[in-house]
């Protein structure tokens, strides 16, 4: 059991049996009154954020949550196929858990899974990843303000905003948590 005390980002909480974490939190003390927390949580299942107070004291359940680092093997259509990189045995989870993460899955990229009561809930990938373009349009010049964009397709199949004077075949860094472009690279 955690106390409010315990309370810091990144904590993992069970509220009503699912598994939420601490994404904001900010220690209150009246003049008058109960010192209290209040904290902004995020539900690791289907990503709902909440707003919570705790009153100093109250005691919070232990989100019973397993991190695993697996390595990303293929998807068949249905599932997407992992193996635990310490004792090699494979599991396929489906994609909903994995959510937008199967934009960005490369074979053999190791990620880390949460798992909560045994089952899949999210994947966490590395924050930067090196990807193909396999389809833009070309740019065009002359047509454009400061800072013009494209629609780029990546060799994962995600779509990504890319300047125009990135082309097909060549790489770009992407950055997993909200798929924007970061810089192109040399392969």
């Amino acid at each position: 059991m955690y106390q409010t005390s315990d309370i810091k980002k990144g904590l993992k909480i069970e509220i009503d049996g699912a598994p939420w974490t601490v994404t904001e939190f900010l220690f209150v003390k009246p003049g008058k009154g109960v010192a209290f927390t209040r904290t902004k949580l995020k539900n690791l299942i289907t990503g709902a954020t909440l707003d919570r107070t705790f009153r100093t004291g109250e005691k919070m359940k232990e989100a019973e949550v397993e991190e695993r680092d697996m390595q990303y093997l293929y998807n068949d259509g249905e599932d997407y196929h992992f193996m635990d990189v310490e004792t090699f045995d494979q599991i396929a989870i489906p994609a909903k858990p994995l959510g937008n993460a199967t934009k960005f899955l490369l074979e053999e990229m190791v990620t880390r899974i949460l798992f909560f009561n045994g089952a899949p809930v999210t994947a966490e990938l590395p924050n930067f990843v090196e990807l193909e373009i396999t389809y833009c349009e070309p740019g065009v010049r002359g047509n454009t303000a400061q800072g013009a964009t494209k629609s780029a397709t990546l060799s994962t199949g995600a779509e990504v905003q890319v300047p125009l004077f990135v082309e097909n075949g060549e790489w770009v860094k992407v950055d997993t948590r909200d798929g924007s472009y970061v810089e192109r690279v040399k392969k």
